[in-house]
C-alpha cells in the first residue's frame, strides 16, 4: 500500500520560499504520476501540483510561476519548491499519487507576518 512522509513545512514571512519534501514507499514510484495536495483551514483538499513519470509537470493557476514540483526516482521523493508564498499558501500540504486513498499527516506551511 502507499505510504508517504512529508516534511519541510513551517512559518514563513509573506514572500519567503520553503522546500517541502516527501518520501513515499509501497508502489513504483517511477512509473506513476506524483502530486502535491494542500488543504487550507474550513476549505476542500486542493491539487496544487504534478510530476508525472514522462517529466511533465504542471499546476494549479493560482501557484504558477511561483511553486515547482520535482522528483528524484534514485530517492523515490518528490518535492516542492515554494517561493514567493503569500498568507493564502497557508496550508496543510499532501502529497500522493493521484489514484491513493490513503492520505500520511502532511506537512504544515503558515504565512504570516
Amino acid at each position: 500500500q502507499v505510504h508517504v512522509v512529508e516534511s519541510g513545512g513551517g512559518l514563513v514571512q509573506p514572500g519567503g520560499s520553503l522546500r517541502l519534501s516527501c518520501v513515499a514507499s509501497g508502489f513504483a514510484f517511477n512509473l506513476n504520476t506524483l502530486a502535491w495536495y494542500r488543504q487550507a483551514p474550513g476549505k476542500e483538499r486542493e491539487l496544487v501540483a504534478r510530476f508525472r513519470s514522462n517529466g511533465v509537470a504542471d499546476y494549479t493557476r493560482s501557484v504558477e510561476g511561483r511553486f515547482t514540483i520535482s522528483r528524484d526516482n534514485a530517492k523515490n521523493a518528490l518535492y516542492l519548491q515554494m517561493n514567493s508564498l503569500k498568507p493564502e499558501d497557508t496550508a496543510v500540504y499532501y502529497c500522493n499519487v493521484p489514484w491513493g486513498t490513503h492520505w500520511g499527516q502532511g506537512t504544515k506551511v503558515t504565512v504570516s507576518s
